[in-house]
């Protein structure tokens, strides 16, 4: 799975969203995003529902159904149950999905990914962290299990209507191409083979565009609602482009959001990705080709990467996605002691969060449209304790990386060179075993780095010791030669599975979402 899939998948397991801030250095930044659901306060400021208001606000639930239907020509099959919950409860069911979901332990195995890629800090705690956020932000969500939508007893009473239209657009959603299939197309564990390999390749990336196509809409759906509330019942976004523009910048704003601030840049990029570009894909169809096309005809024909969703004409246009391949690695990496641990694409987000965490914002938007292909593998010591696979230690990686020109290829690996002291204590370099000007050796405490660039490709080696990785390198690069011209996915394709960051955010937005993403 791809990084920014890795957060999406913790994220969008229990259903939450956030926010974004600022960039910082590497692992250290601090910055966020959102999922499937609106609005909420800090637990500080709760001022519960009263029964009637409870009463009011379900009597209202068959309007605003009837309208979100309108907007999104989504139509209603049948009645949405609605609950209201306190956050005591809510607490409760987040702490038992935490101890019994079988994704807690995806999401432990792909925190251990971030973390040796330098994308997190070794110190950071993914299951405390989301548990003090969730308690922080919810705002409600829509559970396409039990096919019923929750409210919660503490949102301002003024925010609620919002939040169900917002939420209510997953019920229809969900009755149109039933979520549970049609939103997760992971494909289930560990490949073992490079069959399995280039299958999680091949179908990597598609749960980052859904997400942003579910949370798209229902940010459309919420545009349109707060339009009528505020008096134009007969404005819609499209009458409004402007709207889009400050729901997009104004879904940073944490000011009042402690813990969210306090994100790696990573999480909140990756959560804030379906709602941001989202909402900008949605609002982008919405007006080539109207509200049949961006809503029904999306959700039948959905876009299959984060670069699909980035660039919407190339959605329209079908334009193919650049993808590598990998060679059969395996008997390689048995030979060398390790045994498969994940498998994924680098996509254009990918590459734009990386670039921002290592280099800043504006090299990540000069260096994301220059993205050609990626992938990534990592590995874990066969013969590591069990306290030992905790670390980052028993991880191994290998990311090779295609350019579309020489001089963007060059400005990656000079990102990664640079970032190296960073994450690695006691880093020294081995000049005398580097074979050329355009590669580098180093010792780590956690093994040797080979990192080298040739023409458009970038390759980098974490924790394979040198040998192998030299071996390794000649074997993909010859699977991807010459650079460019490898396979590419289709966008009519039905692809399944997830890519890095996404992964985590995909887990956990199913829970519902947040203010930042709804300011």
């Amino acid at each position: 799975m791809t990084w920014q899939k890795k957060v999406l998948a913790a994220w969008v397991w229990l259903g939450i969203g956030l926010g974004i801030a600022g960039a910082q250095p590497r692992a250290q930044e601090q910055t966020a995003a959102p999922a499937k659901g609106p609005v909420s306060s800090s637990p500080a400021a709760d001022a519960v529902l009263t029964p009637q208001q409870e009463k009011t606000l379900l009597d209202d639930e068959d309007q605003i159904l009837h309208f979100v239907s309108r907007i999104t020509q989504l139509p209603i099959k049948s009645p949405v149950k609605c609950r209201f919950v306190s956050r005591q409860q809510v607490n409760a069911e987040l702490r038992k999905k935490f101890d019994e979901d079988k994704d807690t332990r995806r999401m432990e195995r792909s925190e251990l990914v971030l973390k040796k890629f330098g994308l997190l800090d070794q110190d950071f705690q993914m299951r405390p962290f989301l548990l003090r956020l969730l308690t922080e932000q919810i705002a409600g969500y829509y559970d396409d299990k039990t096919r019923q939508m929750t409210l919660l007893n503490w949102v301002p009473i003024e925010e609620q209507k919002p939040v169900m239209a917002h939420e209510l657009t997953h019920a229809l959603q969900d009755q149109k191409v039933d979520l549970k299939k049609w939103e997760n197309q992971e494909i289930e564990g560990t490949a073992k083979n490079v069959r399995q390999d280039n299958l999680h390749i091949a179908n990597d990336d598609t749960d980052t565009a859904r997400e942003a196509v579910l949370e798209g809409q229902a940010m459309v759906s919420f545009a349109d609602y707060m339009l009528a509330e505020a008096g134009h019942p007969d404005r819609t976004l499209k009458d409004v482009p402007r709207l889009a523009q400050e729901l997009e910048s104004n879904a940073g704003d944490m000011s009042g959001s402690p813990v969210l601030a306090r994100a790696p840049l990573v999480l909140q990029k990756s959560l804030l990705f379906p709602y941001t570009y989202g909402l900008a894909f949605e609002d982008d169809i919405l007006s080539r080709r109207g509200s049949g096309r961006a809503f029904s005809g999306v959700l039948e024909d959905p876009p299959s990467s984060s670069f699909q969703v980035m660039t919407p004409a190339a959605y329209l246009r079908h334009q193919p996605v650049p993808l590598m391949k990998l060679p059969d690695i395996h008997p390689l990496l048995k030979s060398a002691g390790f045994v498969p641990y994940d498998v994924g694409v680098m996509g254009e987000l990918d590459v734009s969060m990386t670039a921002e965490l290592f280099g800043g914002r504006p090299l990540a938007q000069a260096l994301a449209p220059e993205w050609d292909g990626g992938v990534y593998y990592a590995a874990q010591r066969k013969d590591a304790s069990a306290d030992q696979k905790k670390t980052t230690a028993s991880l191994a990686i290998l990311y090779s990386s295609q350019w579309k020109q020489k001089d963007s290829a060059r400005s990656f690996f000079h990102i990664f060179e640079e970032e190296l002291p960073r994450q690695y204590d006691g880093l020294k370099r081995r000049r005398s075993e580097e074979t050329n000007p355009d590669e580098r050796v180093y010792s780590t405490t956690e093994g040797d780095v080979l990192l080298s660039i040739q023409g458009k490709t970038v390759w980098v080696s974490e924790g394979f010791d040198l040998a192998t990785a030299r071996k390794l390198r000649t074997s993909v690069d010859r699977a991807n030669v010459p650079a460019g011209s490898g396979p590419v996915m289709q966008a009519r394709m039905e692809p399944a599975g997830q890519d890095l960051l996404g992964g985590l955010v995909d887990d956990i937005r199913r829970f519902g979402v947040m203010r930042a993403a709804l300011q």
